[in-house]
């Protein structure tokens, strides 16, 4: 009988989606596990809204807008025209199936049901086999700190399409926050074969998980390998502003800064085929490198570094830690 190779996914939204969708076309039920940030939760028109979650959650139900990247195939926006008729505020665009699902979370939420218990709820009535997991039920909000205010971080991204310079990111209601019961028995499980960073941005989507109580220890004081995965590609991001981000905070957007900042907690990374050049200096971090591409246009890219990533992670786990 085939021992699982069971794995954990640290994900964010669009990016980390497209890896957690290939991971879960090549694993078996039990052996996938996806966290999820929710430094991007935030409250609008009286709901809560949980952009990452459902994204990843839309993604694994192959009901995700594959145009947009974020929200829900064949959606209908008679909602956000009558808000719009009204004079109300339309930035944050929420279709009418994504209403409904923010809707119901909300009413969950209110009659004292966890962020987790819900998350786990909708990912099940999906149709979703794996276990998906918010990072906290405690709000942890994302806060960018600009030249001239501090805004929420879809204040940043949405309303303000990224627009403003980045001087600080911090996480706002860390210090009082704690990891979800799912991720708190992830990290304390003997079973877990690798931990995976996801092509997220590090410091919006990633650094939020990592920086909850215990949680960067317990992984680094595992066994089990971790791998990541570049969200950069020859001086640019895959996905969102991780680029615009990087350059704002002084940081080269480079493989190798990306590695820097996983420093200590990763034992090995897949870069980009165009930033083979960057595997030297990588390697002298102490990293083990592999060059792949991580652009995932097709279905097929998905699965194809899916299986690396595990291959990877497998040739790891056979080395000490």
């Amino acid at each position: 009988m085939t021992i699982p190779f069971k794995v954990a996914a640290f994900s964010g939204g669009v990016g980390g989606a497209k890896l957690v969708l290939g991971l879960s076309q090549i694993c078996a039920a039990e052996e996938l596990t996806v966290v999820v940030n929710t430094g991007d939760d935030f409250e609008h028109l009286g709901l809560h809204v949980s952009p990452d979650v459902d994204t990843v959650i839309y993604t694994l139900a192959a009901i995700n807008n594959a145009e947009t990247g974020w929200g829900r195939a064949d959606e209908t926006w008679s909602f956000m025209s009558a808000l719009q008729q009204l004079g109300a505020p339309t930035w944050f665009q929420l279709g009418d199936k994504d209403l409904a699902l923010n809707v119901y979370r909300t009413e969950k939420l209110r009659s004292g049901i966890t962020l987790s218990d819900v998350t786990i709820d909708v990912a099940q009535k999906f149709g979703i086999r794996f276990r998906v997991f918010p990072m906290s039920n405690d709000p942890v909000r994302t806060m960018i700190e600009t030249d001239s205010e501090t805004i929420s971080f879809q204040d940043y991204f949405v309303r303000q399409k990224c627009r403003p310079a980045v001087q600080k990111i911090r996480y706002q209601g860390l210090d009082s926050a704690l990891p979800s019961p799912g991720l708190d028995a992830l990290l304390k499980s003997s079973e877990i074969g690798a931990y995976v960073i996801c092509p997220s941005n590090p410091y919006l989507s990633i650094d939020p998980m990592l920086s909850l109580p215990s949680v960067r220890d317990h992984i680094i004081d595992s066994p089990a390998p971790v791998v990541a995965v570049s969200p950069v590609v020859a001086g640019g991001s895959l996905k969102g502003p991780t680029g615009k981000i990087m350059g704002e905070l002084g940081i080269p957007c480079t493989a190798i800064e990306v590695a820097k900042h996983y420093k200590g907690l990763i034992n090995g990374i897949i870069i980009a085929d165009q930033d083979a050049g960057d595997t030297a200096e990588i390697e002298r971090l102490g990293v083990h490198v592999i060059t792949a591409n991580i652009v995932m246009k097709s279905t097929q890219d998905k699965r194809d570094l899916a299986t690396l990533v595990l291959s990877f992670a497998r040739q790891l786990a056979s080395k000490s830690k």
